[in-house]
């Protein structure tokens, strides 16, 4: 079928009828290649409308804390690690990121996004003691940690089954594991920009036993590498592919998809690449655009996705709301490892995203990691803007 006939079908989509009207990849390869963007996003608008409540746009007000800086993957993308023994290497104690939870409650947060690199000077009980004692002195606050890649660095270091470490951390308190260090789950493409990361099956198994033992997760995906648009949808597949599964097992799966375009400015991938002769790469704000519909379409099991404002910037990931998007995402209150690669953007207040939201046209609502609605209460001059929100300026 042409790019027409595909979204005449989408337009007859139901929750009751989600498998019957299921994409292939070939038919988001074709989307994602001939679909004007305005039908394409409208379709996938329509889509998240037919799955949410159409007036509202989630957000969560969280904080992301990068405990410690050190790492061995040497990722080509990655600004943020530096290697052991580097003189600006660090590792935050209990009491700094204790600290930082704080100021985090201050505001009414109710998550923490904890993720590092892999560290091989710490020892499993060092986490395990964190995470208990984080739990202690801060019940309110959800505990999102490490990404599925430390997972395994944890588990090598400590001569554990990466299951054996989930079970243990969640006994300790941890209440999820965040989507990063999927990029591209096409081992083509893993292994030109993060060789030393693992195969993609490493990243989907210990998801996998995330999901069976009932933590919260998130899938993401960073495009722009060089790859081609079927490798893109390769990922989504994969992704599709492990929440059908889960669902089925464990009745748990991914709770959302978040995608960016990979940033270049001053890590070792993007000077790579520069000159003549090299390959394109990254990706703009109509490429991205088109990336979040497709994705909207394809992940019909995933229930949320979310639009990206710290790479794209808050204007573009206003327009992902009318092209898919149901989730403006956090607050994020610091961010050190998107924006070492030359984000300038480090966070967002609550009264910002109910702004953007507002402006929008929709009713901002605060949700938690699970994406269970939380009370609003509007913000500064958020009230005028319920009143009479002006029109969208790009």
């Amino acid at each position: 079928m042409n790019w027409s006939s595909i979204l005449e079908r989408q337009a007859l989509w139901r929750p009751e009828t989600a498998e019957q009207f299921r994409l292939s990849e070939h038919d988001a390869v074709e989307l994602y290649t001939n679909a004007p963007i305005h039908q394409l996003m409208n379709a996938a608008h329509q889509r998240r409308n037919a799955m949410h409540d159409s007036t509202k746009v989630t957000y969560l007000i969280d904080r992301n804390i990068n405990y410690t800086n050190i790492c061995t993957i040497n990722c080509q993308f990655c600004s943020f690690y530096r290697p052991p023994g580097h003189d600006e290497i660090y590792t935050q104690t209990t009491e700094q990121i204790s600290e930082r939870m704080k100021e985090l409650e201050d505001i009414e947060g109710v998550r923490i996004l904890m993720q590092g690199g892999v560290n091989p000077e710490l020892p499993f009980e060092w986490y395990e003691e964190l995470i208990r004692e984080l739990r202690r002195l801060h019940p309110s606050i959800a505990l999102d940690c490490f990404s599925p890649i430390e997972i395994e660095g944890i588990a090598e270091v400590s001569k554990l089954s990466t299951l054996e470490v989930l079970l243990r951390l969640q006994n300790a308190g941890m209440h999820g594991l965040p989507g990063g260090g999927a990029e591209m789950l096409v081992d083509e493409v893993r292994k030109d920009v993060s060789p030393k990361k693992g195969a993609p099956d490493n990243w989907l198994r210990v998801m996998e036993e995330a999901q069976s033992l009932g933590l919260t997760t998130s899938a993401t995906n960073v495009i722009g590498f060089g790859e081609s648009l079927a490798q893109r949808v390769q990922h989504m597949s994969r992704i599709r592919e492990l929440q059908d599964r889960s669902l089925k097992q464990f009745s748990c799966g991914f709770t959302s998809f978040i995608a960016w375009p990979v940033q270049l400015e001053v890590n070792s991938f993007g000077r790579r690449n520069r000159g003549q002769n090299k390959i394109q790469l990254g990706a703009g704000s109509t490429e991205y655009l088109r990336h979040v519909a497709v994705s909207r379409l394809f992940l019909d099991s995933i229930p949320n996705i979310q639009s990206s404002w710290p790479t794209m910037g808050i204007k573009i990931a206003q327009m992902a709301l009318f092209g898919g998007a149901n989730d403006i995402g956090s607050t994020m209150m610091e961010e050190n490892v998107v924006s070492a690669s030359g984000t300038d953007k480090l966070s967002a207040s609550e009264q910002e995203l109910q702004d953007v939201i507002l402006r929008a046209g929709f009713i901002p609502q605060r949700r938690d990691s699970d994406y269970v609605f939380l009370d609003t209460p509007l913000k500064g001059s958020s009230l005028d803007e319920l009143q009479s929100p002006p029109p969208l300026q790009y």
